[in-house]
């Protein structure tokens, strides 16, 4: 691999791990009927069918892959054609500013980009060096765009809509992540900013957290922390610091702590099913008969130089998304059932 290539905190795999929503509507799958509409503030609104697009996508991409879990690809190879050749096709009216793409999905899931972005970089793509993409990666037809996180690029893609203001994305919304999201040189996963002092204390010391169901609480300073209750399923808290935290024994069944900092916590015993665990560092962490199955560890670490994890008894059936050399490691410490690395 190329030097340099790397942005921070990433990590190299040559898997194209799934994140985000894994199926669409059927309605994108039905190759007869599935269209893409150009609206908004364009000449010519057209409505295209998704087969027409596939059919006139020949041309190669070649682009490194980012996503904000913490993986990237080097040099992924993608079939398509630049979304300019559709833009000057229908015409940009010109007071458009900002390029929105809405997904076929249940939830409408919609990501965009300044228009001068999306000209410039973004293309419409329907398949790999190894053929069609799979349903899980956006097939029929998805968006792909160089030098931003993955998250501005969009599964199956329904609708492009030119606006005269941006409109934040689905993840933007939910999550806070950067509305500009460049890997490079500042690292923009998230929006700048901090949790008021007061928001935090009141939920380190809470003894209930269904008050927090729901929410996503995203960066809280938890170093050291241990929790007043053992009950929290389900809660959002990503981008944590949890250095240090003694999570010992908690339920913790479909909790999100994707890039959550879990060096050196105790999770003995912890009940870590289901949880989402995206990016997370856990070299150094204590999960002696922790239960992970069904956990999703896409860009996990569990071993960074000569700090791992501790995993005696610990239990990965079923967990996904292991990059190569994280589930080595488990391989190497005779883990019974070590997660796939899909």
């Amino acid at each position: 691999m190329a030097e340099g290539w790397l942005p921070p905190d990433q990590t190299p795999t040559r898997k194209w791990p799934v994140v985000g929503e894994r199926a669409p509507s059927p309605a994108a799958l039905d190759l007869e009927s599935a269209t893409v509409e150009f609206t908004g503030l364009v000449v010519r609104p057209r409505v295209i069918l998704v087969r027409e697009l596939i059919a006139r996508g020949t041309q190669r991409l070649e682009m490194d892959v980012h996503c904000v879990t913490r993986w990237s690809h080097r040099a992924m190879c993608f079939l398509g054609l630049p979304l300019a050749t559709l833009l000057d096709e229908v015409g940009v009216s010109p007071e458009a500013t900002y390029v929105r793409f809405t997904a076929w999905s249940e939830r409408d899931h919609d990501t965009g980009l300044p228009l001068e972005v999306a000209r410039r970089d973004t293309w419409l793509v329907h398949g790999t060096d190894a053929g069609p993409l799979e349903i899980a990666h956006g097939f029929p037809l998805r968006t792909v765009t160089p030098g931003r996180y993955f998250y501005k690029s969009l599964k199956w893609l329904r609708r492009v809509e030119l606006l005269a203001a941006p409109a934040p994305g689905y993840w933007e919304r939910a999550d806070g992540y950067h509305e500009n999201a460049d890997p490079w040189p500042g690292n923009e996963r998230y929006v700048s900013g901090s949790v008021p002092p007061e928001t935090l204390a009141r939920f380190r010391a809470a003894t209930d957290f269904a008050p927090y169901a729901g929410r996503t609480l995203r960066g809280l300073d938890l170093r050291g922390w241990r929790p007043a209750a053992t009950d929290l399923r389900g809660l959002k808290l990503k981008d944590c610091d949890f250095r240090g935290a003694d999570l010992s024994g908690l339920d913790l069944r479909g909790a999100n702590l994707t890039m959550g900092n879990l060096r050196g916590a105790d999770l003995r015993d912890a009940d870590l099913r289901d949880a989402d665990l995206e990016g997370a560092w856990l070299a150094g962490a204590d999960l002696r008969g922790a239960d992970l199955r069904g956990a999703f560890l896409t860009a996990a670490s569990l071993v960074e130089g000569d700090t791992a994890a501790r995993v005696d008894a610990a239990r990965f059936a079923g967990a996904s998304g292991l990059l190569e050399a994280q589930r080595a490691f488990l391989v190497g410490q005779a883990v019974a059932e070590p997660p796939g690395g899909d």
